[in-house]
Order: C-alpha cells, then structure tokens, then sequence
C-alpha cells in the first residue's frame, strides 16, 4: 500500500465555464477526503489548467508519485490514449517522478445508483407537476457521449438496461450525443414511435456542456412537435454524493495495487468486429493544440510538439507496463524517465 502521493483529477475539458466549475468540485471532495494530501485538477483541451500545470504545482510541492484518475465514465480514446500520453511524456521530461494511472468511472454500482436517483429526481418533479404516469407506461432513453470505441458505447447500454429493468420503466433505449449511432434525435423520434405516455430523457454525463445542452435542445425540438407525450428531461450526474465516492475508490484501488482496467473487449488490444484494424495503434494524444483554449486565455506551450511517443499498443510492455498485474497496453503505470 502506497502512504505518499499526490492526487492529479485529469478531465477532458469544456468551453462551458460552468462545466469547467463541475469538475473542479471532484478535486474538492477529494481534498475533503483525503486531507493530508495535495489534489490538483487539470484538463486536456479547452480549459485551463490543463493536466501538466496541475501536473507541475504538484511537484512543486514537493510530490515525487501522483495517482493519476481519469475523470470519464468510461475507458474510450481520451482515458486510453491522451491523458496517458500527457502522462508518460510528463513523467518522461520530469525523471523524479512517478505517475501511477488510476481506472475510469466503468461499469460501477455507485455509479448505477447515482443514475437511479437521477432520474427519480426527475420522475418525482414531472408527477408533482403534471400527475403520476405509471412507469409502464413510461420509456427511459439513456444518451451517452458517444465514442469511437464500441467497448464504451456498449456499457451505455448496460447502464441504461440496469436502469431500466431496476426502476421498472416499461420499456428502455439508449442513444448517443454524437460519433456513434443512434444519435439523439432518431432516437427520440424512434421513441416516439413506441406508443408510451411519457419519455423520460437521461443524460448519462457527469456535468454539463455543450453536449447536454444538445441534449436538451433536441428533448425541445421533438416534443413540440408531440404534445400528446410527456417529455421529461432528467439532470446528468454532476457531484452526486455516490459519484464522488467512485472517484475516491479509484484512488484506494492504486493505493492497494487493484488499478486493473476491464481490457477483455479493447479494440487496441483484440480484434473487435469491425475494429479489426486498430489493434497495436500507436498511443499519442492528439489535443496539443488545444490546450488551455476555450474558457479562458490562450495557452502558450513552452514544450516541444514535435515528439512521438513510443509505447504502441502492443504486447511488448518492456518496463512501462502500465497496471501492476494486468497485460494491458493502455495508461501509464508510468516509471521513472521512461516514456510510452
């Protein structure tokens, strides 16, 4: 069990400024959590600070290993690719340092709970001001962020058909805000189609965005066209109290050495059908350019874009494996002067 480290919350980030406050929150409850160490929060685009400022007020505080955690619901491009790259290259510029990577959100049953009241919430607050509508004769649609890689795609899915069959909706969808299908609006209109009294919208994000706004919008533009049904647009997941219990058992799972991301279906390491292709793709980020641009200022880099980073998804791990007892390519365990 580790006893010394810092915590770094790494985000994707947001143009949104209230999106960019969310997530902050998470490093907050963190700090709460674990009061004898140093938490800092930082982004990959859009938003400052990005994750190598945080990366830096860390050290400069005197933290030689940092517990990474990716800040995403599930292990797609950003969580297997980018943040790791920043990582290694971090870790590879700064040989002091080591930045052992923690596991996303996943498949978590805190995490179904926290979706589960959400949309309570939201059945309660339509019941109080519209009357009750039996929850058989109500849909779910659950809309994820929508990903390239179908192994995230998939445990949208799981979600929305936990959530269906456990609160007990009559019947349970699942769409995607974007880069998958189906896309949001088809799948209100395929909804609709249904025949159910009532549509409850559910936005399986943990904050808000112009993603969820999106969401929202298209909720808008369907039911004014189908006044007969009930549209009821559920929150997303923000800081609920479960939620923020995850992330904290992300960090005891690194402290334990039980970081072990769920690699049975990745497309980078198995040949997926239809993603036969991908398997072995070099591990680079590709958000450079946008760093700290969005909310804030301009951010100047001072590093040199010109690097390649050399750990392909392959099987030959060499030293930086990434998770202590697991054959997985992705995400640093990251040692010392070493780079992927």
């Amino acid at each position: 069990m580790y006893d010394d480290f810092g915590i770094m919350v790494c985000g994707h980030g947001s143009r949104d400024e209230r999106a960019v406050r969310e997530f902050a929150v998470v490093a907050e409850a963190l700090r709460a959590r674990f009061p004898d160490r140093d938490v800092e929060h930082g982004f990959l685009e859009f938003a400052t600070p990005i994750i190598r400022e945080g990366l830096d007020k860390l050290v400069e505080r005197g933290v030689t290993r940092i517990f990474a955690l990716p800040g995403m619901l599930f292990a797609a491009g950003h969580a297997k690719n980018d943040i790791p790259s920043v990582l290694n290259t971090y870790a590879a510029q700064n040989p002091g340092v080591e930045i052992i990577y923690g596991r996303e959100l996943g498949i978590d049953l805190k995490m179904i709970r926290a979706a589960g009241d959400r949309v309570r919430e939201a059945i309660e607050r339509a019941n109080a001001e519209h009357g009750d509508v039996p929850l058989d004769e109500t849909i779910l649609l659950t809309v994820g962020r929508g990903a390239s890689d179908p192994d995230a795609n998939s445990n949208v899915s799981k979600v929305s058909r936990m959530l269906w069959e456990g609160l007990g909706f009559g019947w349970g969808e699942t769409a995607y805000s974007g880069v998958t299908f189906p896309l949001v609006q088809p799948g209100l209109m395929h909804a609709v189609r249904l025949g159910y009294r009532r549509i409850v919208i559910f936005p399986y994000f943990l904050f808000t965005g112009v993603l969820v706004n999106r969401i929202y919008d298209h909720t808008d533009m369907v039911a004014a066209n189908h006044p007969e049904i009930q549209f009821i647009k559920a929150p997303y997941l923000n800081d609920h109290p479960q939620v923020l219990e995850t992330f904290a058992d992300r960090v005891d799972e690194i402290r334990n050495g039980a970081n072990l991301m769920n690699c049975q279906m990745c497309k980078y390491r198995e040949q997926v059908l239809g993603f036969e292709t991908e398997v072995g793709l070099p591990q680079e980020s590709h958000h450079h350019h946008v760093e700290g641009i969005g909310t804030g200022h301009s951010h100047e880099h001072g590093h040199d874009h010109g690097y390649r980073h050399g750990h392909d998804h392959d099987h030959d791990h060499g030293n930086h494996h990434p998770y202590p007892h697991a054959d997985h390519p992705h995400g640093p365990r990251t040692l010392p002067a070493e780079s992927e």
